[in-house]
């Protein structure tokens, strides 16, 4: 009779508990890898990771090449948690200056999220603060940081790997000084993507009048020491030279292309008499880096549509047109 008992009351915790250990078992496998022990090679590492959904992640980096933190916002592929031990190519998304969203805007002002929910890509969308430039600034030579560049090819390139599974198959697409970004991390860095993207670019930095723009950038995100960047355009030319994609066509070979620029005027998603002084500007040095890719025989998709202001509606048309370049670096 106790023997009875005592295995009704067995069965009865039995009921109890599987449930629960279901229910915390069900969590464990909802919740987010986290990444937060990865380190780079120089020690830069995850202070905080933020899920906002179920694809998208934002990081704070403690980064030894900018001197403070800094931010990126991934958005995985729809299968990545169910496929752990699989690595997924990166595709690099970068933004242009002196906008509040920097990091995240591509994802708060184009279908990115939507547009990528098909494709078995890691979307990485690092911050270049308010001006960064995607490079080592000069700083007259008095200091090291902030240095850009290494922040994302190397200090976020490697957590991406090592921690959310990025595999080496890369792309990288930009706008404004973004698309800059693009082209100069493709020559600075052969190899390590296969494709490179600039909408409403500044591919040729010395292109007349396009150092003044830079400059006036920088003004506008607050550098007013614009020496800062590369120093002086004529006192410190070999340093402009030395990052100008413009002046390195031929480690671009092999790197698939597309240059697109509008050219200022209202155009077709643009809200009525709207026009931009920087599309325009951005037209001149995208066609003066595509007429010299054309002379030395390197090829590259190109798209100058015309009416178009310097504005994310056309940028966002610019991914989705550009994706037949980018994808099969990406091995999609």
């Amino acid at each position: 009779m106790r023997t009875d008992r005592a295995g009704r009351r067995r069965r009865r915790w039995a009921l109890l508990v599987l449930p629960v250990v279901a229910v915390i078992a069900g969590a464990a496998l909802a919740a987010p890898v986290s990444a937060a022990t990865v380190s780079a090679d120089d020690g830069a590492k995850v202070v905080k990771e933020t899920w906002i959904d179920d694809r998208t992640v934002d990081l704070e980096i403690d980064s030894p090449a900018l001197g403070e933190t800094g931010m990126v916002r991934l958005i995985v592929p729809v299968k990545w948690r169910a496929e752990p031990a699989r690595t997924w190519p990166t595709l690099w998304l970068l933004h242009g200056c002196c906008e509040p969203a920097e990091y995240q805007s591509w994802d708060r002002f184009t279908d990115v999220k939507a547009f990528t929910a098909d494709k078995d890509a890691i979307v990485v969308m690092p911050s270049d603060g308010e001006a960064g430039m995607y490079t080592k600034w000069w700083n007259f030579g008095l200091k090291s940081t902030p240095d850009w560049d290494r922040f994302h090819t190397e200090e976020v390139r490697q957590i991406v790997e090592r921690g959310y599974r990025g595999g080496t198959k890369r792309a990288v697409a930009g706008v404004s000084i973004g698309g800059y970004g693009a082209l100069a991390y493709a020559f600075l860095h052969k190899g390590m993507f296969g494709a490179a993207a600039s909408y409403s670019g500044i591919p040729n930095t010395l292109f007349p009048g396009t150092p003044e723009v830079i400059q006036g950038i920088l003004i506008r995100a607050g550098h007013y020491n614009f020496f800062d960047l590369w120093g002086d355009e004529k006192a410190s030319w070999p340093i402009w030279w030395s990052r100008n994609p413009y002046d390195h066509i031929d480690d671009l070979r092999g790197t698939a292309l597309y240059i697109s620029c509008g050219d200022g005027r209202t155009g077709p998603l643009d809200p009525p008499g709207q026009s931009d002084p920087l599309e325009p500007a951005a037209l001149l040095t995208s066609k003066s880096f595509t007429e010299k890719l054309k002379r030395m025989g390197v090829p590259a998709t190109v798209d100058y549509y015309g009416a178009g202001t310097h504005s994310w509606p056309y940028w966002e048309r610019a991914l989705h047109n550009s994706w037949p370049v980018l994808a099969p670096a990406l091995g999609l």
